[in-house]
């Protein structure tokens, strides 16, 4: 099974789109894995985390089929995660095959942002055949395919119930982990039944340690997540932990620098492009 980070940065991205700051030009003047796109996640062909606006620019990069995507799961509404225009682009006049429906998979909140945006377009989602709808509801376990996946409830957005994505796919058990501060009581309890082989976790704080882990974690956060699952099973010495969605302007740090972080602590710093075979 094959992980592909096709994303990496938080809403801005990085370089930020209008910031001039040291980091930024750092950034720019480094390239290679300082260049972070949007945050996106694909298991194999099938399967897709979030709909950023990079996504046309990861298609290019990656040489993508977004065609063979068949179970599109959204974490919540926040537009660096879902920019519904692009699913326009799935009907006619814009393909020209016929095409397998997309299983969409969100909370009520981007479930209506789709139907709303996509009417503003002329289609009526449905009862459009490229398109199934589905709401995801925490703790009510998915059957997509081959995987079976289970939702669950994040500490980030105050207006809608964000959620994380536990994925077990050929035996092999995925915790998708942004956007999320602190994890849930909730949610604690029900990775206590799981042995994870992937964790992802949400890094967007950097350097930076607030008081509380709400809304997003840092290397702080990520590492105290670390040791939580190893000390309650939820994790062992085999479970590979990787940090993602990196913001600039909050605790911003280039790639090495978070490497010197948390390589040492056998966490992996994402980065655009970043492959990973289970």
């Amino acid at each position: 099974m094959k992980i592909l980070f096709l994303g990496t940065g938080a809403s801005e991205g990085m370089p930020g789109l209008f910031c001039e700051c040291d980091l930024c030009a750092k950034a720019r003047a480094l390239g290679g894995k300082n260049i972070r796109t949007r945050t996106s996640i694909h298991i194999d062909e099938k399967y897709k985390i979030d709909l950023p606006p990079d996504t046309f620019l990861h298609v290019l990069r990656y040489n993508l089929h977004l065609a063979d995507i068949e179970y599109l799961f959204i974490t919540h509404s926040h537009s660096d995660h879902l920019c519904p225009s692009m699913l326009n682009y799935r009907k006619r006049p814009f393909i020209l095959q016929e095409i397998k429906p997309l299983h969409i998979y969100g909370n009520q909140r981007v479930l209506s942002h789709i139907r709303d945006v996509l009417k503003f377009h002329g289609m009526d989602i449905t009862s459009h055949p490229n398109f199934i709808l589905h709401h995801a509801r925490p703790f009510q376990l998915i059957k997509s395919g081959r995987a079976s996946v289970m939702p669950l409830p994040s500490d980030h957005s105050r207006l809608e119930v964000s959620l994380l994505y536990l994925f077990e796919v050929d035996g092999k058990t995925i915790l998708h982990g942004y956007d999320s501060g602190w994890f849930l009581k909730e949610t604690w309890k029900t990775l206590e039944d799981y042995t994870l082989d992937l964790v992802i976790l949400d890094c967007t704080n950097g350097g930076v340690s607030p008081d509380e882990m709400r809304g997003h974690m840092g290397i702080e956060g990520v590492l105290k997540t670390k040791e939580h699952m190893i000390s309650r099973g939820i994790a062992n010495k085999d479970t590979i932990f990787v940090a993602t969605h990196f913001a600039h302007g909050i605790g911003g740090l280039l790639h090495e620098q978070l490497e010197s972080r948390l390589l040492p602590m056998n966490v992996q710093v994402a980065f655009d492009g970043l492959t990973i075979e289970l």
